[in-house]
C-alpha cells in the first residue's frame, strides 16, 4: 500500500508542478495532495499543524494565481476585454506555441483585448497588457515555487 500512495503522490505532485504553469491543472492544489498522500504512508507523518499551515499557503497561493493578473492589469487601467484576453492568448499560446506560447500568449491576448476595447489609446493597451503580463508571470512563479518546495519535502521523505 505504502508504495501506491508514494507513486500517487509522486504523480500528484508532477501534475502539480505542470498545472503551475498549465492554465487548466490547479497546481498548487495538486501538490499538496501529493503531500497529503505521502503523509499517509508510512514514510513521512507530517503534524497536523504544517499540513494546516501548507494547505493555508497553497490556498493564498491559488487565490492570487487569479487576483494577481486581475490586480496588475487594473492598476494600470486595464479592463476587463484585457482580462479576457490574456486568459484566452494563454490558452491559445498554449496549443500554437507550447512553452513559449503560455508566456506570450497572454501579453498578445491582453493587447488585443485592450485594443478592441478602446482602438484609440494604444499607449494605454499596451501598459495594461505589460502589467497584466507581469501578474501572470509573477503569480506563475509564486505557484511553481512552492510547487518545488513542496517537490523538495516528498524527496526529503523519501531520501531520509
Amino acid at each position: 500500500m505504502d508504495i501506491l500512495l508514494i507513486v500517487f503522490a509522486g504523480l500528484a505532485i508532477l501534475a502539480g508542478l505542470a498545472g503551475s504553469v498549465l492554465p487548466f491543472l490547479p497546481g498548487p492544489p495538486l501538490a499538496w495532495a501529493g503531500l497529503l498522500l505521502l503523509h499517509f504512508s508510512s514514510y513521512e507523518e507530517f503534524t497536523s499543524s504544517f499540513l494546516v499551515w501548507t494547505a493555508a499557503v497553497t490556498i493564498i497561493i491559488t487565490a492570487l494565481d487569479y487576483l494577481l493578473p486581475i490586480w496588475t492589469a487594473k492598476r494600470s487601467g486595464g479592463t476587463r476585454y484585457g482580462q479576457r484576453g490574456a486568459l484566452i492568448g494563454m490558452i491559445i499560446g498554449l496549443f500554437v506555441g507550447g512553452p513559449i506560447g503560455i508566456i506570450v500568449g497572454p501579453l498578445v491576448g491582453a493587447f488585443i483585448g485592450e485594443l478592441i476595447h478602446d482602438s484609440f489609446d494604444f499607449a494605454k493597451a499596451k501598459k495594461a497588457a505589460w502589467n497584466s503580463f507581469l501578474g501572470f508571470l509573477l503569480s506563475t512563479g509564486l505557484q511553481l515555487g512552492w510547487c518545488l518546495v513542496i517537490l523538495f519535502w516528498y524527496v526529503r521523505a523519501l531520501i531520509y
